[in-house]
């Protein structure tokens, strides 16, 4: 679920903590752990403070680290650079500070809306917390999860249906998890956000798990399958393109190598949406 603790920068630590294998950061393998992971004394003495202190960063006791010292828990950790620049963001969080106002109906802007209808390729749009906003016939024709009014993460945590559609889909999850972190940024708290992280966490347990690690990856372009039960296998290369002047949304396009079968598999499903459509 959230962090529930208030206590963000903590909760990170811990789990980033708990990746590490002591031998990949030159330390013996020898004595019994009762926890995976590196020993928060370790932890401080690679990065070269105190014990007391990062155990005090932990616990939540001191929310003010300096950069310096972020940053060289970010080398012990192994992060990269989207995975550091998260942390370096989570002492601005403060527990029971004042939440950014959500905007109850996010509109999205009329130029994208005009650029679904034209792009002549699956595309959608989705909010920071990956709810689908817009979508195109064809986007829609993908999947069942691609509609407007679903939650990307829900339907292929807890919807059979989408989940088929992945052959792929322990990867895909994997990925979707750590790029929900990295959309959300420090709004873990959020109550909407809280209430949708709570009904995953009841209802997936794969989903519990990845969520515990706090991954972060950047939105990046990469490659799908999607199973269709119409036109067989899909292969397909997946763009996400950050829409300005909006609150997080996400131009989502989904696009085949040009003259590959994938393409004619898509042109044959868009004709059958044009022959189904009203």
């Amino acid at each position: 679920m959230s962090s529930g603790s208030g206590n963000i920068l903590g909760d990170y630590l811990r789990a980033r903590r708990a990746q590490v294998d002591p031998t990949d950061v030159g330390l013996p393998s020898t004595g019994v752990r009762r926890t995976p992971g590196l020993r928060r004394e370790e932890v401080a003495l690679l990065a070269g403070i105190s014990a007391d202190y990062y155990l005090r960063l932990e616990q939540g006791r001191d929310r003010n680290p300096s950069p310096q010292v972020l940053e060289a828990l970010a080398r012990v950790f192994g992060l990269d650079t989207t995975a550091t620049a998260y942390l370096l963001s989570l002492p601005a969080a403060r527990p029971g500070g004042r939440r950014q106002p959500r905007v109850r109906r996010e509109q999205v802007p009329i130029g994208i809306r005009q650029l679904l209808d034209v792009i002549g390729v699956p595309a959608f749009v989705e909010s920071r917390t990956f709810d689908v906003l817009a979508a195109n016939p064809l986007a829609a024709a993908l999947t069942p999860g691609i509609a407007v009014g679903s939650n990307r993460l829900r339907s292929i945590f807890l919807d059979p249906a989408e989940q088929a559609c992945f052959p792929d889909w322990e990867r895909i999850v994997v990925g979707m998890v750590a790029a929900f972190r990295t959309s959300l940024g420090t709004r873990v708290d959020d109550p909407v956000v809280a209430q949708l992280v709570g009904e995953l966490s009841l209802g997936s347990e794969r989903f519990r798990q990845l969520w515990a690690r706090h991954d972060v990856q950047p939105f990046s372009g990469g490659s799908v399958r999607i199973q269709h039960p119409d036109v067989g296998e899909l292969e397909l290369r997946r763009e996400k393109l950050t829409i300005g002047n909006t609150d997080g949304q996400v131009l989502a396009v989904y696009h085949a190598e040009p003259a590959s079968p994938t393409a004619e598999a898509l042109a044959l499903l868009g004709s059958l949406v044009a022959t189904n459509s009203p």
